[in-house]
């Protein structure tokens, strides 16, 4: 049990045992710096169970605490508020506990309980990797490692879409212009050559529309007629007929982009345990339809297509087989959803990282589940994330002014650079450390600039911006890291052990294990609430106060040998939890700075 644990279960004791009243919650906060004390109570929702003056309530609690709880050493009311401090006992216990634990507030993951499948990515066979990408994937990437350390099982998945009529678009104009072109022969990534095809049909397309409408088609007629567009269809419908020579160029298509994705999320730094591709789920889902309709949850309407009504619970009637028995998004989704828990049987949640764009889907699609009868529906939860824009405008795939997710990942790592050799901050390094440097900065910056915003928000990126060596940034807390390292290494005290029990803590160093303490905590609330803003943030409120016990109190210049030991192993534990904080937002700390 911890601290506030501990003074909560007290706190109702002492309403109980002074006032005979029961006390559902206590709520605590931070005290003010004016005031003496570690950790305030807040009187005024007491009141609605207890009457009184709130000051008078304040002290007798406080008398009740310090009486039934060691480590209350004493306590002050301030009108409403119950300031309540704790001896240095306590924090010196708490530290020896946390020093030599490196994975310290991550639970172990419980390999018998249900695990959760969190998908992200999910892309198009059609064209690299961009933007938006880069936002999907950090953060369900990162709320990925987030529930691991809850305690949580975790098998990160994503569903590439590797089907349709924009996949047939690429196929098409690499058949009729590409001259036999390959990655090896143009020197090009897959994702990126197939993705030039792509915007070469538009480009060709477009041509062939305003054609037709010069002849005197309307341009609605002239979109369906260009023959071209005719052409793709055709390549469509052959494909699902599984003609051969069009599966074989799908198939050599899509792992062109296949190998050029897998590089990209290497550089981005991270992984899937587990694939599935549209091309073998677009038919998931049919026969969940056919056992809907046998007991109610769908009906069939005139043209014999199938729906949902769904207007009970306050959404429209859905689709869910056109009337000639296709099946629509909705019906792959259901149909995949359930494929999983078949193929992970363990599974009993599942996170879907998709943009706020497709929140009514999401709705539909956990509602209908429920309706069909599986219990894991409860556990179905809709990871829904704002567009990224940069200072230069919208994105369009097809027109290929999209930012690519290489050439932002690259231009974060030149930015990196540059910023750098400003500030004079490379002394001594070698040019591959640098340009290694480069890289956990720049890709860190982009990440803490992304990850610290609630994934709800829109999020204006500007590349500068996050690369600042000063602020609530990556490199700031990047560059603390460093810089407690430096201390380590010129402290040498490897293998000193010495007994703190009697040392009086300095109000920074106290200042500093309340912040630590809270790390087991934000972890479970970032996790339940799927927000790597909450570490992120926390995170940084950790350098802050790191960083002002810095300033305040010498570390490696202590007056005695305990006081250096414990200040220098008190500086390596707060360096443990910022590696482990970042590495839940998938960023990599340097030894160097």
């Amino acid at each position: 049990m911890n601290l506030q644990d501990t003074l909560s279960h007290n706190v109702k004791q002492a309403i109980k045992s002074v006032f005979n009243a029961e006390l559902e919650s206590v709520e605590f906060q931070a005290t003010r710096k004016e005031f003496a004390g570690d950790i305030t109570v807040v009187v005024f929702p007491m009141l609605r169970v207890v009457k009184g003056n709130p000051m008078k309530i304040g002290e007798q609690i406080g008398e009740y605490l310090v009486a039934h709880i060691d480590q209350v050493k004493a306590f002050n009311v301030v009108k409403g508020f119950l300031n309540i401090e704790i001896d240095d006992a306590y924090y010196i216990n708490f530290f020896n506990e946390i020093k030599d634990k490196e994975n310290f507030g991550f639970v172990t993951p419980n390999t018998n309980g249900k695990a959760v499948m969190v998908e992200y990515s999910s892309p198009n066979t059609n064209k690299p990797l961009h933007l938006g990408h880069i936002r999907n994937v950090i953060l369900g990437y990162s709320v990925s490692e987030l529930l691991k350390a809850s305690g949580k099982k975790v098998y990160k998945t994503q569903i590439i879409n590797d089907r349709g009529i924009h996949i047939c678009k690429s196929m098409l104009a690499w058949k009729r212009f590409g001259n036999e072109e390959t990655p090896e022969s143009s020197g090009l990534k897959g994702d990126k050559l197939v993705g030039n095809y792509y915007v070469k049909f538009d480009q060709e397309y477009k041509k062939e529309i305003q054609e037709l409408i010069s002849e005197g088609q309307p341009e609605v007629d002239a979109k369906k007629n260009a023959p071209i567009f005719l052409e793709a269809q055709e390549m469509l419908r052959k494909w699902e007929a599984g003609d051969d020579e069009v599966v074989i160029l799908w198939k050599t298509m899509n792992n062109w982009v296949y190998a050029g994705f897998d590089v990209t999320y290497k550089a981005i730094g991270v992984d899937f345990d587990v694939l599935y591709y549209e091309s073998q789920t677009y038919l998931l889902g049919k026969e969940f339809v056919v056992e809907g309709l046998k007991s109610g949850v769908f009906f069939k309407k005139d043209d014999g297509s199938v729906w949902c009504d769904l207007t009970e619970e306050g959404l429209d009637e859905k689709i869910v087989l056109r009337s000639d028995g296709t099946a629509v998004y909705m019906t792959q989704d259901i149909g995949t959803a359930i494929q999983r828990v078949k193929d992970y049987p363990d599974v009993g949640g599942m996170v879907y990282t998709v943009g706020n764009e497709q929140e009514y889907h999401f709705q539909v699609l956990f509602l209908i589940i429920k309706k069909l009868g599986f219990d894991w529906a409860e556990n179905l939860y809709h990871l829904s994330y704002g567009m990224v824009d940069l200072p230069s405008g919208k994105m369009k795939s097809r027109e290929g002014t999209v930012v690519d997710a290489d050439d932002l990942v690259a231009e974060m790592a030149q930015t990196a650079g540059e910023i750098s050799e400003e500030l004079g901050k490379l002394d001594g390094y070698s040019e591959n450390e640098k340009q290694e440097l480069y890289k956990t900065i720049g890709l860190g910056a982009l990440k803490y600039f992304v990850l610290k915003i609630d994934p709800r928000k829109r999020i204006l990126f500007d590349p500068k911006e996050s690369i600042d060596f000063q602020g609530n940034t990556g490199p700031f807390i990047q560059y603390t890291y460093a810089r407690i390292q430096s201390i380590l290494r010129k402290a040498d005290i490897e293998n000193i052990s010495i007994d703190f029990s009697d040392l009086e803590l300095h109000v920074k160093e106290k200042e500093l294990l309340k912040q630590l303490e809270l790390f087991p905590e934000v972890i479970q609330n970032a996790a339940n609430h799927y927000s790597p803003a909450l570490i992120a943030n926390y995170t940084y409120d950790l350098v802050k106060e790191f960083n002002s016990f810095y300033q305040n109190v010498s570390i490696l210049g202590a007056e005695n040998d305990k006081e250096k030991v414990f200040r220098v192993q008190l500086s390596q534990s707060v360096s443990n939890v910022i590696k482990n904080a970042f590495g839940l937002l998938g960023i990599s700390v340097p030894e160097r700075m």
